[in-house]
């Protein structure tokens, strides 16, 4: 029963397995999600509730999961395509006298520090 209810989350809300997978931007994905979720709460809601009110909050709740749902798929893409992105976020040393940064590509550059500069995040 397990593998059936993941089955069927899986084939309805995971963009790599529903027919959305075919429409390559993730943005427009996550409109048709959100039109598609928005018409499902009005059905749901008029239907059993009958009331407006009771479709406003699901509507609300619907967008709220559908986004959170989008937001998480775009922060795994980022993570396996852009790794570089997830930086840290110390600051190194001025010992060495520069900096490694890296660029777009994920490919490190050295950036030399002023020798003026007396460092530190707060002077």
């Amino acid at each position: 029963m397990r593998e059936f209810v993941v089955s069927c989350w899986n084939h309805i809300m995971d963009a790599e397995v529903n027919p959305l997978r075919h429409i390559p931007d993730l943005q427009v994905r996550h409109m048709i999600m959100q039109i598609l979720a928005f018409m499902w709460s009005a059905v749901f809601a008029l239907y059993i509730a009958e009331s407006i009110m009771a479709f406003g909050i699901s509507a609300f709740l619907h967008v709220l999961l559908v986004g959170a749902v989008v937001v998480t798929v775009g922060t795994f893409k980022v993570a396996e395509t852009q790794p570089w992105r997830f930086g840290s976020y110390h600051s190194y040393g001025r010992s060495r006298g520069y900096v490694i940064y890296r660029d777009r590509k994920g490919n490190p550059y050295k950036v030399p520090l002023d020798d003026k500069d007396p460092g530190g995040e707060h002077e």
